[in-house]
């Protein structure tokens, strides 16, 4: 597809919403193989914003806490920090 960039294989996930069955049924699916692949886990960590979509349904499931990641500047005080790269360039 080459979005938003030559090489980028952008995959729109939002049309999922409007199937809550599947929704449902993905994030059970991902908690079982956390289960299954990884054992005990302390919490569930993403970042925004695609993983907002996931992670706290998959928490809730696991019972533990949703810890979101957030991009430099979105909230206030002093904040753990860390560069990282995406798909289509460094944050």
């Amino acid at each position: 597809m080459d979005f938003p960039k030559k090489g980028i294989n952008f995959r729109d996930i939002m049309p999922l919403f409007a199937h809550p069955k599947i929704v449902d049924d993905l994030c059970k699916a991902i908690a079982q193989h956390i289960r299954t692949s990884v054992g005990e886990i302390n919490a569930i960590a993403a970042l925004e914003a695609r993983g907002f979509l996931f992670g706290p349904m998959v928490a809730i499931l696991l019972g533990v806490p949703f810890v979101p990641i957030r991009k430099k500047g979105k909230l206030p005080g002093q904040c753990l920090q860390a560069s990282y790269m995406k798909e289509y360039g460094e944050v």
